[in-house]
């Protein structure tokens, strides 16, 4: 079985890899299962004060859901298990942004799609001139993001975002907080981790209490927001089979049938 996650360790700070670069790090369920595994024994780890997150190659965070494989899921399985599936992935990408210790995205490409979910996710963003976001979830008729993105950027631009589905390059994404610092691609691994060592080096359980705490005081806890939006895709609207949702990459891409 590939290896599809990296894992490595400086100065208090777990970094996490997403390893397909071929496939632009796309998020098949194996690479989501080891990362929300790595993830949740760096914060079980207490030599670990902050967890980074990026991805292989120079041109992507990621691409988003394995489209592929969503194909495959959907002639495989039964609604049911299509639920049951989605559900688990989507409570996945909530642990990691429920994660009691601090999370940096280190943003070496785009980040599109379920990508946009996971990025947004994180506590903080750190990237590149080759950094650019799309939450695509209204083009492909689906729901995401709705619990991430409003408490990162607002809820006027993260409307925008997400009804509109257009990219967001570096700049902008700088401009309205989406990145927390924007450097040349040749700093954005120093940069990355003179922020995360920074934290890690301080109190373990004073960062965890600041987050515990800004996490509480959100106008709803972001385990209800979560919990809302997954409700609402699957007892209201549901989301798009694969072959609906993703025709002019099919088209592109070829069908692997």
């Amino acid at each position: 079985m590939a290896d599809y996650l990296l894992t490595e360790t400086v100065d208090g700070v777990a970094i996490l890899t997403l390893n397909r670069p071929n496939q632009l790090n796309a998020l098949n369920r194996q690479l989501s299962a080891e990362l929300h595994a790595a993830v949740t024994t760096a914060a079980a780890d207490p030599a670990i004060g902050c967890i980074v997150l990026t991805g292989a190659g120079q041109k992507a965070f990621s691409a988003g859901g394995d489209i592929h494989e969503q194909r495959e899921d959907d002639k495989k399985y039964t609604q049911a298990d299509l639920d049951a599936l989605g559900a688990e992935r989507a409570r996945g990408f909530y642990e990691i942004g429920a994660c009691a210790k601090p999370t940096i995205g280190m943003i070496n490409g785009l980040a599109y799609g379920g990508a946009g979910v996971l990025s947004s996710s994180l506590d903080m963003r750190v990237g590149c001139e080759h950094a650019s976001f799309r939450f695509l979830a209204a083009a492909y008729g689906r729901i995401n993001t709705t619990w991430t993105l409003p408490n990162q950027i607002g809820w006027p631009i993260a409307k925008e975002l997400l009804f509109s589905g257009r990219e967001v390059k570096a700049e902008e994404a700088y401009r309205i907080g989406l990145l927390n610092h924007l450097v040349p691609c040749a700093e954005l691994r120093d940069k990355t981790l003179w922020l995360a060592t920074m934290i890690a080096k301080n109190r373990r359980e004073s960062v965890m209490g600041v987050k515990a705490l800004l996490l509480q005081g959100l106008g709803r806890d972001l385990e209800q927001q979560w919990k809302n939006e997954r409700n609402y895709t699957t007892s209201v609207a549901r989301p798009a089979k694969a072959e609906d949702a993703f025709p002019d990459f099919i088209a592109r891409k070829g069908r692997k049938d």
